[in-house]
């Protein structure tokens, strides 16, 4: 197959890349930049799209998106947020709109901020979207994706948690924990949705292929709450974390909507349909992924 995949300049993007060339595929890596670059492929914030850019492809992998939880959510950030996510998931459909043949799939990131928060409840991919900006960006994400349905192609919305092993999740984690400053956020009673990087690029991989994967898709692993990722990663790490963040310390460093949606919100998204579906996580546990992630586990099994 040949895989164009936007944002493949990044950790994930790049994974996915290098385990699609591994397993035999051809990838083109859509690169951003001006009309005057000739190794540009699009300039989604213009709208931009270099014709025929994706010609020929059998799938489109849609990664690209400004980082979430880098930055508070002023105006302008998320003015940012929403361009990145929904303006250029509208920008690549109407360009898929102009190919013969089309990519008979589109596999289009999203989040499960989409069901703000839930509180308790599980939530499968049929649970009503939340309320929130980050429900609101999600869902007029997912609803441009959603438009190439009607070109006669399939649409996945691949609605992923955090995914641990991501540098810049991590890292800044790690070092915090390896000081023994680890510490729960609130509470610690809200449920995280996450998966490991394996996970995540073998629910991707599939999704290629696999006709029955069409619609939303909660890319997750069985859900833990905050107190026990504490837990899993000051075990993996070999240090305490009896610390506690109160929510108004996070609201004064990180901003009320940037705390209370991503940090504080309780998000029990279940694996509703991959477990239909069959598939089988290669790191179902929290504690396992983490030393994994950090070198102190076997790799997870093939």
């Amino acid at each position: 197959m040949l895989v164009a995949i936007t944002g493949s300049s990044g950790f994930l993007g790049g994974a996915l890349a290098e385990r699609l060339a591994r397993a035999g595929h051809e990838v083109l890596r859509v690169r951003r930049g001006e009309p005057d670059d000739p190794r540009a492929h699009w300039h989604p914030a213009s709208g931009w799209v270099r014709d025929g850019a994706l010609q020929g492809t059998d799938a489109v992998v849609h990664l690209s998106g400004a980082s979430i939880a880098t930055a508070r959510w002023s105006a302008a950030r998320r003015e940012v947020l929403w361009r990145s996510r929904v303006d250029s998931t509208r920008t690549l459909v109407e360009h898929l709109a102009t190919l013969d043949p089309r990519p008979p799939v589109l596999i289009s990131a999203s989040a499960t901020g989409y069901y703000g928060d839930g509180r308790d409840r599980e939530l499968p991919e049929e649970a009503p979207r939340g309320a929130g900006f980050l429900a609101d960006l999600c869902e007029a994400w997912e609803t441009e994706a959603k438009r190439a349905e009607d070109l006669g192609v399939r649409v996945v919305r691949a609605r992923t948690g955090v995914v641990v092993e991501t540098p810049a999740f991590l890292n800044r984690l790690v070092r915090v924990f390896r000081l023994g400053l680890g510490a729960t956020l609130g509470s610690g009673r809200q449920w995280m949705p996450w998966v490991s990087v394996a996970d995540h690029l073998a629910a991707f991989e599939r999704a290629l292929t696999d006709e029955e994967m069409a619609g939303a898709l909660n890319v997750v692993a069985p859900p833990v709450t905050n107190a026990e990722f504490t837990r899993a990663l000051a075990r993996a790490v070999g240090r305490p974390a009896v610390m506690r963040l109160p929510a108004f310390a996070l609201r004064l460093q990180f901003g009320r909507g940037l705390a209370d949606e991503a940090l504080l919100a309780s998000q029990r998204a279940v694996p509703a349909r991959l477990r239909e579906l069959g598939f089988e996580h290669r790191q179902p546990g929290i504690e396992g992924a983490l030393r994994a992630a950090l070198g102190r586990a076997p790799a997870a099994r093939a």
